[in-house]
């Protein structure tokens, strides 16, 4: 469980949670507590100079803002998308987020405000949220799956998070899942060219060309047209979801989770996502472990990425 605070610690946390589309700067506690947010574009496009000089703006307000309210952090905690050196602190060119090149964010972060500064994959630092805090509490073996633009996990084994020997363990999206089927990572057939939002409006555009070929749909529209019973939309949303099962069978039988947490889409696309993605997966996987296995949404749900970024200073504490 959760450390004891220290005599004389506020508990009191910077977090920040870098995305290719939002980045947001909060000031949070250990107990999951937001009191102040900001939210911008992250516009990466730019280059990594200009967001680094924009997320430090915005960390400047934020940290005015918090001497206003009596609540100065003691450190800084950031959730970023992989492939990253959790230690060192440095970002290895992550997809969603062109030009950062061996950007050691720490360092640069720990220099410029002077307090510790603790770094986690968002993937891992979903996982620690909803295991403190949320859908995993009470767990051991929890794998907490990513389902935004792109698709990923974090996974707490035995109470721990395992991270593997390069901090590249849980990239799952990677796994080829099928012969063809829409790109990721330069790969056709991948789970995340599947099953993620921006894999969704690709495979939307496949499997109708004629109506989505200009490639103006998006995972969001996709997902309300098949909430309205749309049976184009169904269509693309059950083979997301037969591809996604067999990605969660995949989890079930080589770790023996005891939940698995699925991200973003599957909380707003919810049954018609994850009704057939289970059933797939008892098809797919051992029943001895899939029976034991609940699949579910955050119980954070919205608060989920503003939690995460507080995690990386919790667990570390």
């Amino acid at each position: 469980a959760m450390a004891e605070r220290s005599e004389g610690s506020s508990g009191l946390i910077l977090g920040l949670d870098i995305g290719g589309t939002k980045t947001t700067v909060l000031i949070g506690s250990d107990r999951a507590e937001i009191f102040y947010r900001r939210r911008f574009k992250t516009h990466p496009e730019r280059g990594f100079e200009i967001t680094f000089r924009n997320i430090c703006r915005s960390v400047e307000e934020v940290l005015r803002e918090a001497r206003r309210l009596g609540k100065m952090p003691e450190s800084i905690s950031v959730s970023i998308g992989g492939p990253l050196d959790v230690k060192e602190g440095i970002i290895f060119s992550p997809p969603n987020l062109p030009g950062w090149d061996k950007i050691p964010l720490k360092g640069l972060l720990q220099q410029r405000f002077g307090l510790p500064v603790y770094l986690e994959h968002d993937g891992n630092a979903g996982a620690l949220a909803e295991y403190f805090f949320g859908a995993g509490q009470g767990f051991r073996n929890i794998i907490f799956m990513t389902l935004g633009t792109g698709l990923g996990a974090g996974l707490i084994l035995n109470g721990r998070l395992y991270r593997g020997t390069t901090d590249t363990a849980g990239e799952i999206g990677h796994i080829r899942i099928a012969e063809t089927g829409p790109v990721a990572y330069g790969k056709e057939g991948s789970l995340e060219g599947y099953c993620s939002g921006s894999g969704l409006a690709k495979l939307a555009q496949d499997l109708f060309p004629a109506r989505w070929s200009r490639g103006d749909v998006t995972a969001e529209e996709v997902g309300r047209l098949a909430g309205q019973g749309d049976a184009d939309a169904l269509k693309v949303v059950q083979v997301a979801a037969k591809y996604l099962g067999r990605g969660l069978a995949i989890l079930v039988d080589i770790l023996n989770p005891e939940v698995i947490i699925v991200g973003s889409l599957a909380l707003r696309l919810g049954r018609l996502l994850l009704g057939p993605a289970i059933r797939e997966m008892h098809n797919e996987s051992l029943s001895r472990a899939a029976s034991v296995c609940k699949v579910t949404v955050p119980a954070l749900g919205e608060r989920l990425g503003d939690v995460a970024a507080l995690c990386a200073a919790i667990y570390e504490k």
